[in-house]
C-alpha cells in the first residue's frame, strides 16, 4: 500500500473512531464487490456496508437510509457519487474530485483530508450554539428588558422617545453581534 493511501487509510479510522464516540452511526455505500466492502469495513470500523451498488442505485440506497428516519451525510469524490451526494442531507464532496461531485456537494473538503469531516461538524455545532445563545439574548432583551426599562423608567416619570428606544434596540444587536465575534470550535 503506497504512503497516500496508509495516511487516508489511517485518517479515516481516526474519524469514524470520533464519529461514533458521538453516536453518529457509519457506513459505506460502494460500488465495489462484498469481500472489499466487508474488508474496508472491519478496518475502518464501520457499523454496516452495502456493497456492489451501482452508480444510479446510490441515491436510491441513499433514499432508502434516509426513509428509517436518518440524517444522511455522505462523502464522494466521483461523478458515481453526484447524484447520491445531492439526495443527502449533507452532501460532502472530496476537493481532488471531479467537478460534478464538487458542484453536487454542500460542503468540498479542499485539502482532500477525511479528518476535515470533523471539523465540519464541530463548527456546525458551535455556530447552533452561537445561534441560540444569540436568540435567546435577543429575545430576552427585547421581550423582558425594553418593557422593564420602559415601565420602570416611566414609574419615574421617564417617557422614552421613538430615538431612545430604537438607541435601546440597537444595542441588543450590537451585543449579539460581538457575541458571534466569539464563535469558536
Amino acid at each position: 500500500m503506497c504512503r497516500d493511501k496508509e495516511l487516508v487509510l489511517k485518517q479515516s479510522k481516526k474519524l469514524f473512531q470520533h464519529l461514533k464516540l458521538w453516536g453518529i452511526k457509519c457506513l459505506t455505500i460502494t460500488g465495489d464487490k462484498k469481500e472489499v466492502a466487508e474488508w474496508v469495513s472491519n478496518e475502518l470500523g464501520l457499523d454496516e456496508y452495502f456493497a456492489e451498488v451501482l452508480p444510479h442505485e446510490k441515491a436510491e440506497k441513499v433514499k432508502e437510509i434516509q426513509s428509517n428516519g436518518l440524517v444522511v451525510a455522505m462523502t464522494g469524490d466521483g461523478i458515481n457519487y453526484a447524484p447520491a451526494l445531492a439526495q443527502t442531507d449533507v452532501g460532502i464532496a472530496i476537493g481532488a474530485g471531479t467537478d460534478v461531485a464538487i458542484e453536487t456537494g454542500d460542503v468540498i473538503l479542499v485539502k482532500s483530508n477525511p479528518l476535515d469531516a470533523l471539523y465540519i461538524i464541530k463548527l456546525a455545532k458551535s455556530t447552533y450554539r452561537k445561534m441560540i445563545q444569540n436568540l435567546a439574548w435577543g429575545t430576552g432583551y427585547n421581550v423582558f428588558a425594553i418593557p422593564l426599562a420602559a415601565v420602570i423608567l416611566y414609574s419615574y416619570g421617564i417617557i422614552l422617545t421613538p430615538a431612545e428606544g430604537a438607541i435601546l434596540m440597537s444595542a441588543s444587536t450590537i451585543i449579539v453581534a460581538f457575541n458571534s465575534r466569539f464563535l469558536s470550535i
